[in-house]
């Protein structure tokens, strides 16, 4: 592993913690294992791509099945569990053609497989809303009073299979767990629009519905873009979320400087250089540039939407120095609007986006601090 472990980069042939495996590195147990799969990486395009990370998949779902026949349940549920992360990592940025779907169907199996001695399970449930039905992930503790819940919402390319973590952490604390994909990414279609907060707002109801929960008690929790869902939805339903988290998130209103803005241009454009889909296909991500991201700003600002004075609730922002993705002018931007209290942070100096260096240490900690501010 690289020595210097908060390189902004989407590098995919070389393992760092602010680069392009920090989605996944928290997950895996054997970074050896995953170092020997990241040495044979030569391109990444699908057709190269997605038959490494199978191979490197289905030795652990193997060996799973194969605990699993021997009554090994706890131990099967951890190599599905390295599947579907290797899995993941081949789908990424997610089910953009028939390759991508084949594996993304792997993914969800080897998930589906480490779930099946789960306990409490997971329950699918469909959100219906504005015509489209979203199946989300429902966790529910055991104990037969109302609890205080959380919607895990997931971001850009990262999806319900890849936060059950998320939702352990929702029953370890006595909370009910609702995961739901972004809008525009895996069983979410509805499309990814400033609007499509609705479809939050949606989950937010439905969690309220539930004779489990307690209606006055619902926080949510997001990292990367949904960092800034959190906050969105945060800033539209603020009357009925009342605790949130963000790891990272980007437009909350700040506005960057010359410098930073053309240094951001340039991080974002550099990522276009990596295609994941078809070789012969259209770009995975978009050259950027700052008439883009000034357009961004204007439709997806918190003060652009008018609903900054709206978010009036317990917050906690965690974020890397380094991040390059979404700039940390965005934390300090909420620190010094707002109330006067109620507002915390927790800056890493030498992490990158989303701070996945130190995730062992804020993930848990950040469903402790939504368990005690929606106990109140």
């Amino acid at each position: 592993m690289s020595s210097n472990l908060s390189i902004p980069d989407e590098n995919p042939t070389r393992i760092d913690h602010a680069g392009f495996y920090r989605r996944w590195l928290s997950m895996i147990d054997d970074i050896e294992y995953l170092k020997s799969y990241v040495d044979r990486v030569s391109g990444t395009n699908e057709e190269e791509w997605v038959p490494l990370w199978r191979e490197a998949g289905k030795y652990y779902e193997g060996e799973g099945d194969k605990l699993e026949a021997e009554g090994k349940f706890e131990k099967a549920k951890t190599y599905f569990l390295q599947a579907r992360t290797y899995y993941s990592i081949g789908r990424f940025p997610g089910a953009v053609s028939d390759i991508k779907k084949s594996i993304s169907d792997d993914c969800n199996r080897a998930y589906a497989k480490s779930c099946a001695h789960l306990e409490p399970a997971i329950q699918q449930v469909i959100i219906e809303h504005k015509g489209h039905k979203i199946k989300c992930h429902l966790r529910v503790p055991n104990s037969q009073k109302k609890h205080a819940a959380v919607l895990i919402m997931c971001g850009a390319d990262m999806f319900k299979e890849d936060r059950g973590w998320a939702g352990e952490f929702c029953i370890e604390n006595d909370m009910v767990a609702l995961i739901m994909d972004a809008p525009g990414t895996g069983d979410n279609l509805m499309p990814w629009e400033p609007n499509s907060v609705s479809a939050w707002i949606a989950a937010i109801d439905y969690l309220a519905s539930l004779p489990s929960v307690d209606p006055d008690r619902i926080g949510a929790f997001g990292i990367s873009r949904g960092g800034y869902s959190v906050m969105q939805l945060a800033g539209h339903y603020p009357q009925m979320v009342k605790a949130v988290v963000a790891s990272a998130g980007h437009h909350f209103g700040y506005r960057m400087t010359e410098q930073e803005l053309l240094d951001y241009v340039d991080a974002r454009s550099s990522r276009a250089q990596y295609k994941f889909g078809a070789k012969n296909g259209p770009l995975t991500f978009p050259l950027w540039s700052v008439e883009k991201e000034n357009n961004l700003y204007k439709q997806w600002a918190l003060t652009e939407q008018g609903v900054l004075d709206k978010i009036n609730m317990p917050i906690l922002m965690i974020n890397g120095k380094k991040d390059h993705l979404a700039p940390i002018g965005n934390i300090y931007f909420m620190l010094e609007n707002g109330p006067a209290v109620g507002r915390e942070a927790r800056i890493y100096p030498d992490a990158g986006h989303c701070a996945f260096k130190y995730f062992s240490e804020w993930a848990p900690s950040s469903f402790r601090w939504l368990k005690e501010k929606l106990s109140h």
